[in-house]
């Protein structure tokens, strides 16, 4: 599934491919892409509306639609766009799931068989949804509702990663309770939004903290240096584009290139970057997980 820093990637591309173009048309070829309203009604809604900013909450990619004949009129700033009732043409929302992908292409470009949305553009440009296992989705807000209202996932979002709110302090408090091992809590949106199996892998090899550890039994230490990674692995894998494990393109149909220097994820077997030792994968929690033995002892382990 595309995490943070791949939907981040996609809305730096969003913006600097759709903006202040209007919308002339869409087309439904699947209707269940369509969270929110009828196939019928998106489209209808949509046209002719213009794209004044793409905003990024969480793996939710969030559009600020402009009415037709309304000057341009960005509503806000702040990184949280869930907060806001007001846009004049209401809101596109969209979430990639497991393999969605949105492309900014000519219209005279082949359809791929897993298109499911296409919205048309001027000057013969089409933003396509492609989507091979149909779990991604789609919303229209009418203007005037809170967005949350209509995306109700959006609710049950923790705080941005890359934001103010996200400390040690908060994520000390959110774990000394739990008896969960650290990268299940980590993979909880509620706890902490965007993050997912790539980059907790990555921050919790880089913090030296084996992923089955219990989250309770975490050092004030630990806790520290995992924020201090969070934070780090994110900034990095924005910087080189996200990762491309099967699906993953941005807005342009170009890869991620992240993954070619993951410290552990998807290199289970190999030897470790900095010890040799062999990278560990396990299953936790149903997702694949790896780690390196050495770096990340268990809290009960004698290595130190």
């Amino acid at each position: 599934m595309p995490e943070l820093p791949e939907v981040e990637t996609v809305r730096k591309g969003l913006n600097q491919m759709t903006l202040n173009q209007p919308i002339v048309g869409a087309d439904v070829l699947l209707d269940s892409a369509i969270a929110h309203p009828t196939a019928v009604e998106f489209i209808a809604q949509l046209t002719n509306t213009t794209i004044n900013h793409w905003y990024r909450r969480g793996k939710y990619l969030l559009a600020q639609l402009q009415a037709p004949s309304q000057p341009s009129n960005p509503i806000f700033t702040s990184k949280d766009p869930i907060e806001t009732t007001t846009s004049d043409g209401g809101w596109l929302g969209v979430h990639l799931r497991m393999t969605g992908q949105l492309l900014w292409l000519t219209s005279d470009q082949p359809l791929h068989k897993h298109t499911r949305v296409r919205l048309f553009l001027q000057g013969e440009r089409e933003l396509r949804f492609v989507d091979q296992r149909t779990f991604g989705k789609i919303w229209w807000v009418p203007p005037g509702m809170a967005v949350m209202d209509v995306i109700s996932g959006l609710r049950e979002l923790g705080p941005e990663p890359l934001s103010d709110e996200f400390s040690p302090e908060y994520l000390a408090n959110k774990l000394r309770l739990r008896q969960r091992p650290i990268k299940t809590a980590l993979l909880d949106q509620a706890i902490l939004a965007g993050l997912g199996n790539i980059y907790a892998d990555e921050a919790l090899f880089l913090a030296g903290i084996q992923p089955t550890t219990p989250s309770r039994r975490l050092s004030e230490d630990q806790v520290n240096r995992l924020c201090t990674h969070i934070v780090e692995v994110l900034q990095e894998a924005i910087a080189s584009g996200g990762t491309t494990i099967r699906n993953f393109l941005n807005v342009q149909g170009v890869n991620g290139n992240y993954g070619s220097h993951a410290w552990v994820y998807q290199r289970g077997g190999k030897p470790c970057r900095v010890c040799q030792t062999p990278i560990a994968k396990i299953k936790l929690s149903g997702r694949g997980t790896h780690f390196c033995p050495r770096c990340q002892p268990s809290l009960d382990s004698d290595l130190s």
